[in-house]
């Protein structure tokens, strides 16, 4: 029975399972985007993100804590120099997920997870969506002062 063993074990050894994390982590840092399958995108997600929070507060205590999952000395230098500045204000969810198709060989489903930060064509879409609101209680409003005038010219 697997009572409350919650990760992807993504039919791999603990160790090997460890060490593809951690590479996948380094390249997703180092690349901001990366395509992969969906299960392994996933599991990357659980492992990374905590990784991105630490990184916020850049301690020497964090450094080392991020390091020993990472062991790469340029990928912890990129993380805490330029991916934790974009990362400050977000309370979390650093990566997205985004689905891409089926693998043709194998049909396994794949995806592009990538940094939230980074992607500059989501960025702009956003802004442009926030600026332009509608009001529902518009219309109505608009129609009761359209008979209201049309009410004042027919009262002249």
């Amino acid at each position: 029975m697997r009572h409350n063993k919650k990760f992807n074990h993504l039919g791999r050894k603990a160790n090997h399972r460890a060490s593809m994390l951690s590479n996948m982590a380094c390249s997703l840092i180092m690349h901001k985007r990366i395509h992969t399958t969906l299960a392994k995108a996933k599991a990357l997600r659980i492992y990374v993100e905590p990784l991105l929070t630490r990184a916020k507060e850049d301690t020497q205590a964090n450094r080392r804590l991020v390091f020993s999952e990472l062991k790469q000395k340029a990928v912890v230098t990129e993380l805490f120099q330029n991916v934790s500045e974009k990362i400050a204000n977000r309370p979390g969810g650093y990566t997205r997920i985004l689905r891409t198709g089926f693998r043709q060989g194998d049909a396994a489903e794949m995806c592009l997870i990538e940094l939230v930060d980074y992607n500059e064509n989501m960025l702009k879409e956003t802004k442009k969506a926030a600026k332009k609101s509608t009001r529902r209680a518009g219309k109505k409003a608009a129609k009761a002062e359209e008979a209201a005038a049309v009410g004042a010219q027919a009262a002249e």
